[in-house]
């Protein structure tokens, strides 16, 4: 019997502690509740991070420092005796479980986390090697093997010039990069993949709006300015970045001009001092200064400055100069024996450059020059598929969202590269060509909803059929041949 009753009350006391710890832990969840709410004053429902530190009263009342101060001061300087109020009849003591009854329901204000910045230090140990840097960028950017393979070089040279500036006496010179490409050859889509794939920031600009002084375009400052703005602000971030600056070609300068060309050769002439690298005074969260934007000092001195253009009539250029060694005879090279070569802006020089319009000193500065292949019929194939977000895969994404599923006939991509091919406007002209196509399709499956697939067919792009269309559920039967 003894026994008995020892387990009887173990038994309760277990139950009497289940619960305590269960009603522990009712109130710390509250309170865990309430520590990640602001406390707001029960008279002027500020909350604590705008009126400061409360004081709480009972039954859950904050009153913040000011009407707490307040209250004193009339209750000081009034001229109402509260000892003469209370005797008074019909006043009663003042019950603060009525007075939380009359006030409203308060609104409860979340705090705001503190934002941690992590932002870790250049260092050596965690600067990308260059086939890593390719590696990436083959996901996104087909074929321009040579040019991937350039810029992530620089990249990684810029990292380490950045990080080893102030370890010895040697001091190492930029290498700023002129990028030269047939249009749609992919020059700014290479450039805003690397922005991606990179922890510095990076700035694209377009230099058909630069002027000298910057009275009619912007001015030659406004490119750091902008990489100022993609690095919030951050001089010290700034200062390592990359400045991408587009349409480099139409800043050259302009021939059979009278006048000053403040668009042309002066624009050159006043970039020199960016790219060299100096102390240049920008605006910061504007792009033009005046007497209301606050200015502030950056050295361009680690900025990497790529420059992009497609040089049109460079070729012809190119041309006459390879075409000055033909002779006379049998083995002389033929005139027209350059006219169908696809790469003959690989075979650029410096004085070629200089013809189209460059100054020297611009030139000079940027030591490493290299050209974009024109994209072909293959390579057109598989921009269209390969990419991460290929233009076939994002159309397979729109129509997935509807439940149908698209495919595309390998020899219809054919024809659409051939297409894309005769407009001889590079990989610009393969979205301008599915839009076209596509449209019909993307309007017409939405009406029928026993569509689930959708196969399109050389014939479709060429004009002489329509695509094929399978119903949810509907199998093809197999023919068997005997």
């Amino acid at each position: 019997m003894s026994d008995e009753k020892n387990t009887t009350i173990d038994e309760e006391k277990t139950d009497d502690q289940k619960l305590e710890e269960a009603v522990k832990g009712v109130v710390e969840d509250t309170s865990r509740d309430d520590r990640e709410y602001e406390k707001i004053c029960s008279i002027c429902h500020r909350p604590e991070s705008v009126a400061g530190k409360m004081v709480d009263l009972p039954n859950n009342l904050h009153v913040c420092p000011e009407c707490m101060q307040r209250s004193f001061d009339m209750m000081n300087n009034g001229q109402i005796d509260l000892n003469q109020l209370m005797r008074i009849p019909g006043v009663q003591v003042l019950n603060m479980q009525d007075l939380e009854n009359m006030m409203p329901k308060q609104q409860k204000v979340k705090k705001k986390k503190e934002k941690t910045e992590n932002q870790p230090e250049l260092d050596l140990n965690h600067i990308p090697a260059p086939h890593k840097i390719k590696a990436k960028l083959d996901e996104y950017v087909i074929g321009q093997e040579y040019a991937k393979k350039v810029i992530s070089v620089a990249v990684y040279n810029h990292y380490k010039r950045v990080a080893t500036d102030t370890m010895d006496d040697i001091e190492i010179d930029k290498s700023n990069m002129l990028m030269i490409g047939p249009t749609g050859s992919g020059k700014t889509y290479l450039v805003k993949t690397l922005a991606r794939l990179l922890d510095v920031p990076l700035a694209i600009t377009d230099a058909t709006s630069l002027t000298e002084a910057g009275y009619i375009g912007d001015d030659i400052e406004s490119l750091v300015s902008k990489l100022l703005a993609a690095a919030d602000n951050d001089v010290e971030k700034a200062e390592r970045g990359i400045i991408f600056v587009d349409e480099i070609d139409k800043i050259a300068k302009k021939k059979n001009t009278n006048q000053r060309d403040v668009s042309g050769e002066s624009v050159q002439q006043g970039m020199l001092k960016l790219l060299e690298g100096s102390e240049v005074e920008v605006p910061v969260g504007a792009n033009s200064k005046n007497a209301m934007v606050p200015l502030t000092t950056v050295n361009t001195k680690n900025i990497l400055f790529i420059c992009g253009g497609a040089f049109p009539g460079l070729e012809q250029i190119i041309k006459e100069r390879l075409n000055k060694h033909s002779s006379i005879g049998f083995i002389a090279d033929l005139k027209d024996k350059y006219d169908q070569d696809k790469n003959l802006l690989s075979k650029v020089t410096v004085e070629d450059l200089r013809n189209f319009g460059m100054i020297p000193e611009f030139l000079g500065r940027l030591p490493v020059i290299y050209t974009l292949q024109g994209l072909d019929k293959d390579m057109l194939v598989k921009i269209l598929k390969e990419p991460k977000n290929a233009i076939l895969k994002q159309y397979q994404k729109l129509l997935a969202l509807d439940e149908v599923r698209l495919e595309f006939e390998e020899d219809a991509l054919y024809a659409i590269a051939e297409k894309a091919t005769e407009k001889d406007t590079g990989a610009r002209a393969l979205r301008a060509i599915i839009e076209e196509f596509m449209l019909d399709i993307m309007y017409e499956i939405p009406k029928d909803d026993n569509i689930g697939e959708v196969i399109i067919t050389r014939a479709y792009i060429e004009g002489t059929g329509g695509p094929v269309i399978k119903l949810r559920g509907q199998e093809v039967p197999k023919l068997e041949i005997n």
